[in-house]
């Protein structure tokens, strides 16, 4: 028998996402231009990524890369759609290996997620100057968290998360910001190309200070045109 969760009601502003110059942008209920968090964090290990590139070369990179995207993003629609009480399974099944990696998150990780405040949901902070989406806001193991879920083509070391954690810490911040809700928990679930489960819990405030930092780096790198309105210091 399939899990029924638990969902709250929480009403956040919509936001919306344009792309100016390759940098993703979100305009708040203000009329404010906000770049991704995602976008400010590509700004960091860019070494790393250009010596794998140059390694494997462009072109195999190139697909490594788009297979993973559509992996994920199919993983990521079974999770939401699981989450909402709504899967389809004739669907979703269709999807052969995102759907053997989802029922390995089901069967464990999913498991330990209820009372779900938000999903999918556009989220935006006046004081970091930063937006994005996050994947899910719930309780994990009962304490309600920052919850984002991963594909990784092989298992993934704690020192490799640095990024997904200060994301992570960026979405608590600003969902505290937009309903006075205070989460300090943040996880992220690893799902491999073999079906190997990996979780990450780790507490915010350890990584509020890199987010200030990175914030910082990125203006400094990515001075935009004034027409377009961007604000990114923090205050």
């Amino acid at each position: 028998m399939m899990k029924v969760f638990k969902h709250q009601k929480i009403n956040l502003p919509e936001i919306k996402a344009k792309t100016t110059d390759g940098v993703r942008l979100y305009e708040t209920p203000d009329g404010n231009f906000y770049p991704s968090i995602t976008t400010v964090l590509s700004t960091r290990n860019k070494e790393g990524l250009f010596k794998w590139r140059e390694r494997v070369g462009n072109d195999v990179a190139n697909y490594v890369a788009r297979t993973a995207a559509v992996r994920g993003t199919h993983v990521h629609h079974m999770c939401e759609d699981y989450l909402n009480n709504d899967f389809d399974e004739e669907k979703h099944k269709k999807k052969f290996l995102p759907y053997v990696l989802f029922n390995q998150l089901k069967e464990s990780s999913l498991q330990k997620i209820d009372n779900i405040y938000a999903q999918e949901c556009g989220l935006y902070s006046d004081k970091y100057k930063v937006a994005g989406r996050v994947d899910c806001i719930a309780e994990y193991d009962g304490v309600l968290s920052i919850i984002d879920f991963k594909t990784s083509t092989r298992e993934r070391n704690d020192a490799w998360n640095e990024s997904y954690y200060i994301q992570a810490s960026a979405y608590a911040e600003m969902f505290e910001e937009r309903t006075g809700i205070a989460i300090n928990q943040v996880v992220i679930l690893v799902i491999t190309e073999d079906g190997v489960v990996q979780e990450f819990v780790k507490d915010k405030t350890e990584y509020l200070p890199m987010l200030v930092d990175t914030i910082k780096d990125w203006k400094e790198k990515n001075e935009m045109v004034s027409s377009v309105n961007i604000n990114t210091a923090v205050c």
